[in-house]
């Protein structure tokens, strides 16, 4: 929401705002409905909710609103609202919700499904090629403009590969998508571990999960922990399952892509 409006909000404010919608129009709300039918709670925040939305569009005066399909009806509230304000209604653009990872839910932080703008490359090259060949294609067509006819005649390997050459590229300088490809070929088909990869100078003092959060490869200690218990971590190609092993000069990888060379 647009903290200015919201942090002055009064009582009598939101009382005006929430008389301008009913109850029936929330429970029209395709998972509000399901969830009144079935007997879930359904609590008053969550009705004020699409209304805070949708005042935002009256109080920007909004022209234009764009959106996911999952958020229709907020965007059709700010619509409503700005005609009950007086003001023309927005135009409303929706788009498809683009699928993460998994193929199934959508991209979202909180499901772990996500490939980051922000991530690195050859971290945004691998997820992009851990996708399914079918959603690919749908990757292709909302994120590209390839000839989607071209991109079927590929071999799906190679059509995988190109795409995430496309996806790298838009978020990183140019020519880094080609230099994420040959490090993940490099790494991949011919299973070497990639020359360019961080260095860590090793001490005494030196812990596998201190080192694994302070170079960025883990978020934090408490998620190198978890990676080392689930056996996503190893040392020169040998699992390393214990917080407590020593750390020695080779190379550690954690999961299928992140690599760090201790020295």
């Amino acid at each position: 929401f647009n903290s200015r409006w919201l942090n002055a909000l009064k009582p009598q404010d939101l009382l005006e705002l929430a008389a301008r919608s009913t109850v029936a129009q929330m429970l029209a709300r395709a998972d509000f409905k399901k969830r009144f039918e079935s007997g879930n709670q359904i609590s008053v925040l969550e009705f004020l909710y699409p209304l805070l939305q949708g005042y935002d569009s009256v109080h920007l005066k909004a022209d234009v609103e764009l959106g996911g399909t999952d958020q229709k009806f907020n965007l059709l509230m700010g619509r409503q609202l700005q005609e009950s304000y007086g003001q023309k209604p927005q135009v409303v653009l929706m788009t498809p919700l683009l699928e993460g990872t998994d193929g199934v839910q959508k991209m979202s932080k909180s499901l772990g499904n996500t490939i980051g703008i922000n991530d690195p490359s050859d971290d945004m090259f691998g997820k992009v090629m851990s996708i399914s060949d079918g959603l690919m294609l749908r990757y292709y067509e909302f994120l590209t403009d390839a000839d989607l006819k071209a991109v079927q005649a590929l071999h799906p390997k190679e059509a995988k590969l190109q795409l995430a050459k496309i996806l790298v590229d838009m978020f990183h300088p140019k020519g880094e998508g080609a230099k994420a490809r040959g490090r993940f070929e490099s790494t991949f088909s011919q299973h070497q571990v990639p020359q360019d990869i961080a260095e860590y100078k090793l001490s005494s003092e030196s812990k596998i999960a201190d080192i694994l959060a302070a170079v960025g490869m883990t978020a934090s200690k408490n998620e190198a922990r978890r990676l080392l218990k689930e056996k996503a971590v190893t040392h020169d190609g040998v699992l390393v399952e214990n917080e407590d092993w020593a750390p020695r000069p080779g190379v550690l990888k954690v999961g299928k892509r992140r690599f760090l060379r201790l020295r």
